[in-house]
């Protein structure tokens, strides 16, 4: 156990773990599913070990918790009843008190199942009939980071902040025209190898903040890439151009007058060729079927996912495992593509693991970035002097060090778009194996005009178990026995509000989103309803919206009275559950300084020589899965800095 907790809290939060998760005798359990409790899979260490790297104030404030617990008669001599009671009345306390519950419980639920052994089993999936990690040989490492023995001061025609889809691609560009790029990258570079498709590890290792972080406002749960690579290494490959009315607005309204004309059509072809997408590695899994076969019923239009895949290494097997890194080398990732080449034919160089605290400015330009690396052996200073700075940490952090260096203007860090999901799930009554294929293989855009995507998500256990909605634990340990019965569609919003990215009296990115806009509220509404319409159309037993408060429909009940309730669930923190993997437009592109960040080209109103070159500059929502959209704008990006 690492020592994070006083031994009371410890033996407190052990007693949580198993009166959320706990032993229940049932004739029925021959593979000890409902005997098993959480302590049982060492989720109770799984806890503590994710306390460990969490600011000492938040270790502090839960461990606050726990002691409230203990005093209120939470305690082993307690009945499972009596603590059941304890946890309601202080959810009920006050919204602290609900939200530090919710957040205890969500934690201990994805651990229990997303938990692993040294084999890489959990024992709770033979029952949610999830298969687990594929044995399969890999690929080594390829490229390797710059060593650091001390303080390292690196010259540089261009520094690139971020390795994702905008930065991995304009790096590579630039390399490959003659430039000498130095990439700074938060996360760590890894190989094929280093993907063992284990849920909890992927978090760790290949997420932003170590895998699902709410908002400050705890409204939305933000999930995004980290690594050389970026968000592109552990995507679900889903590949959509941009739309055209998109292109359209950001030319006449934002001032991105080309993207309008066959230019960008130029830059859509080039990165659709080079990542190699293709139509032909989308096997429908079951899940999927359901949503055609809905959608045929209602006479809605389904259509096949494009995914930037090699087709020589693809196997459906392996595929569902990708939003944990792909370990069969087929995902076309810019880490593939442009950063590994750059690397070893146009000698690029990359440090990983590096925060990048501020940008250099002298006499009003760009002068390049500093930041620190920590390790092994403390904290080291990284400084890369360079003419041009290309600010591509993604959505959440550039506008964190354009804030910290006290440039880009007014509207650094606003305009903050995350196209907001709903999630919604659908009881067949029969093994779905979602596990199989890839996460997004076909998707319903009968409503992509009116502002929304029916889109569907990986088979996940931990995720899936920390999001379903928790009643009772006798009820919830009742979902997960079925969930393998269980298909969830997912609608994505284009989002006309926005929200905000601010920094902590630690510097760290701080990010607030309300779903207040009218507009947005009908949408995501028309979008639930859309879901359940969609699963009962698909024939599903049953179907839950993901949100507190309203139970599941079930067959025979009254559809059109549920949609009804589902529709006034609230929008966020306390009410229906909210996710986004697509953040957008801190740091935006446009022809006002007053409202935009980067001038139509891509460059800082107030800082000549500083780029945005992710989705930070996106005008407004792309209203689509975004990576083509990023690339699109970064190889225009790179353009515009070549000319230079």
């Amino acid at each position: 156990m690492i020592d994070v907790l006083s031994s009371g809290q410890t033996q407190t939060l052990r007693l949580l773990c198993d009166t959320l998760v706990p032993s229940i005798e049932r004739a029925d359990d021959a593979d000890g599913f409902w005997h098993r409790t959480a302590t049982d899979v060492g989720a109770d260490l799984g806890v503590s070990g994710m306390l460990a790297g969490l600011p000492a104030d938040q270790r502090q404030a839960i461990g606050g918790l726990l002691d409230v617990l203990a005093a209120q008669g939470f305690t082993p001599q307690a009945p499972q009843a009596v603590r059941e009671q304890i946890l309601t009345g202080l959810s009920q306390a006050s919204p602290e008190a609900a939200a530090g519950i919710g957040s205890l419980t969500s934690l201990i639920l994805l651990i229990t199942y997303g938990i692993t052994d040294p084999n890489g089993r959990n024992p709770n999936w033979t029952t949610l009939g999830y298969p687990g990690p594929v044995d399969m040989p890999a690929d080594g490492r390829t490229v390797n980071p710059l060593k650091i023995d001390g303080d390292l001061d690196l010259d540089a025609d261009v520094v690139v902040v971020g390795s994702g889809a905008g930065g991995g691609l304009i790096a590579g560009r630039l390399a490959a025209a003659g430039a000498r790029v130095v990439v700074l990258e938060a996360g760590r570079y890894r190989a094929d190898s280093d993907f063992h498709q284990r849920e909890l590890d992927a978090y760790r290792d290949f997420y932003w903040r170590g895998g699902p972080t709410p908002t400050a406002d705890a409204n939305v749960t933000l999930m995004a890439g980290a690594g050389l690579g970026g968000g592109t290494v552990i995507n679900w490959t889903n590949c959509l151009r941009t739309k055209d009315r998109v292109r359209r607005e950001w030319a006449t309204e934002h001032g991105l007058t080309d993207l309008a004309a066959d230019t960008f059509d130029r830059h859509l072809d080039t990165v659709w060729r080079e990542l190699s997408v293709t139509d032909k590695c989308s096997e429908l899994n079951r899940v999927h079927e359901a949503m055609q076969r809905g959608a045929t019923s209602l006479g809605w239009s389904f259509a096949t996912i494009f995914r930037n895949w090699d087709a020589k290494r693809h196997d459906p097997a392996v595929a569902g495992y990708l939003g944990f890194g792909d370990r069969s080398g087929a995902k076309q990732s810019t880490l593939k593509v442009y950063l590994e080449p750059a690397i070893r034919e146009h000698g690029a160089r990359f440090v990983d693991g590096c925060r990048v605290d501020r940008v250099l400015v002298e006499n009003g330009r760009a002068a390049g970035v500093t930041g620190t690396v920590t390790g092994e052996n403390g904290t080291v200073t990284v400084t890369v002097r360079a003419p041009v700075v290309v600010v591509a940490a993604g959505a959440l952090e550039s506008p964190g060090v354009l804030l910290r260096s006290g440039i880009g203007g007014p509207a650094t860090g606003d305009y903050l778009r995350l196209h907001p999901c709903t999630v919604t799930m659908g009881d067949y009554g029969t093994d779905l194996q979602a596990w199989w294929g890839a996460p997004q293989s076909g998707l319903v855009d009968e409503f992509a005009e009116d502002g929304f995507l029916i889109e569907s998500v990986q088979y996940a256990t931990g995720l899936g178990a920390s999001a379903l909605p928790f009643i009772t634990p006798a009820g919830h340990k009742e979902a997960m026995a079925g969930y393998r019965n269980n298909g969830s569609f997912i609608g994505l919003i284009r989002d006309r509000g926005h929200g905000r990215v601010t920094l902590d009296s630690r510097g760290e990115t701080v990010h607030h989103y309300a779903l207040t806009d009218e507009h947005d509220i009908r949408t995501m509404q028309r979008a639930i309803e859309s879901q359940i319409r969609l699963h009962h159309a698909a024939g599903a037993r049953a179907i839950q919206l993901f949100a507190r408060g309203i139970p599941a429909w079930t067959r025979g009940d009254d559809l059109e009275a549920y949609i009804g309730r589902a529709r006034q669930v609230p929008l966020g923190a306390g009410g229906a559950t909210l996710f986004s993997a697509h953040q957008m437009g801190s740091c935006r592109m446009g022809a006002d300084p007053a409202t935009s960040v980067a001038d139509p080209r891509g460059e800082l109103h107030d800082t000549p020589g500083v780029w945005i070159g992710d989705a930070s500059a996106f005008p407004t929502p792309s209203g689509t899965n975004p990576m083509i959209t990023i690339m699109a704008l970064a190889s225009r990006t790179a353009e515009n800095i070549s000319q230079l």
